[in-house]
């Protein structure tokens, strides 16, 4: 820890980036701030109304408050640090601060994928045992649910964080990614890395397909109850209330997989870093999106709101 605050700025690493200065990449910076905003907002937004409509206090809604906030805090994570090295044409990044983005980064993306799994199983749970749920997801079982999540992604990010900055690095030090993107940043270790990216590589594995198996699983069971349902009303009503998750988990996981589960040869830094941006900054755009634009009672609660906003301006 000593050696992490005692560096100088010849320790600084230099952050490529993704945009160059042409007229083109002008405007993609732009569709990327307008993309950021509207990310921060809209899951700035929802933790709000969840948190202040009595409606919305139920455990699909807590779940999906504490997913808006892991994905407040991703977006925070990178974006701001990209936007301020393009403005001002600086590319530097402290080692400090690099350190903090990583354990940040996989603490957030590690805890985003176990949640996003474990809502499966509460959507698994409303369909097939609704008499149930109430006893089945009871406050202290979401909190469990919820801890167990972040724990896990904390615990990650600190011991990925801790173990990659203790490596030694030489040469130009530049990262060739918009962020301190830990398998980008291994590339300029001066020691062989190749074991510790074999453990990567395996706990990567294990963080993806482990709640995606949970998800399988549970809309596998979900997709038996619906067959079983009599009313076409009522499986239209069960799916409805699949379809936002399951939108959410196609682009998460879409987006994780194709970085870190394909072998190393077939790895290109410009593809990394498009993919990167998607679920940087795309995802956590589209989740409050999707969850509330397909949701009666986050846009009633939304209606609420306005209403409130209304009636108080007119006083």
């Amino acid at each position: 820890m000593e050696r992490w605050l005692n560096q100088s700025s010849t320790d600084d690493f230099i952050l490529l980036g993704i945009f160059s200065h042409s007229p083109a990449d002008l405007v993609l910076f732009s569709v990327v701030m307008i993309v950021f905003t509207v990310a921060l907002c809209g899951n700035v937004l929802l933790v709000l109304l969840i948190y202040t409509d009595p409606r919305l206090h139920t455990p699909m809604y807590f779940f999906l408050s504490q997913l808006s906030l892991m994905d407040l805090m991703l977006v925070c994570t990178n974006v701001p640090k990209m936007a301020v090295n393009f403005l001002s044409g600086t590319k530097s990044i402290s080692f400090a601060g690099c350190s903090i983005q990583i354990g940040l980064f996989v603490c957030l993306v590690g805890s985003e994928g176990l949640l996003l799994g474990l809502m499966a199983y509460d959507r698994y749970v409303a369909i097939s045992h609704p008499l149930h749920y109430p006893v089945l997801m009871n406050q202290k079982v979401c909190l469990q649910i919820v801890g167990s999540s972040w724990a896990f992604g904390i615990i990650d990010g600190l011991v990925q964080m801790v173990v990659v900055m203790t490596f030694p690095y030489c040469g130009l030090r530049e990262v060739n990614h918009f962020f301190c993107e830990m398998l980008s940043l291994l590339r300029l270790a001066c020691v062989d890395t190749s074991l510790f990216e074999k453990v990567v590589f395996v706990c990567c594995v294990f963080m993806l397909l482990f709640p995606f198996s949970i998800i399988v699983a549970s809309y596998a069971r979900i997709l038996g109850t619906v067959l079983r349902m009599r009313s076409a009303q009522s499986r239209k009503k069960a799916l409805a209330t699949c379809s936002s998750h399951l939108t959410a988990v196609s682009f998460f996981y879409g987006a994780a997989m194709f970085i870190y589960l394909r072998p190393r040869k077939y790895r290109t830094p410009s593809h990394d870093k498009v993919v990167s941006v998607f679920y940087t900054v795309l995802t956590p755009m589209l989740n409050p999106l999707i969850y509330s634009l397909r949701n009666r009672e986050v846009m009633g609660a939304l209606r609420k709101g306005l209403d409130h906003c209304r009636v108080g301006s007119l006083h």
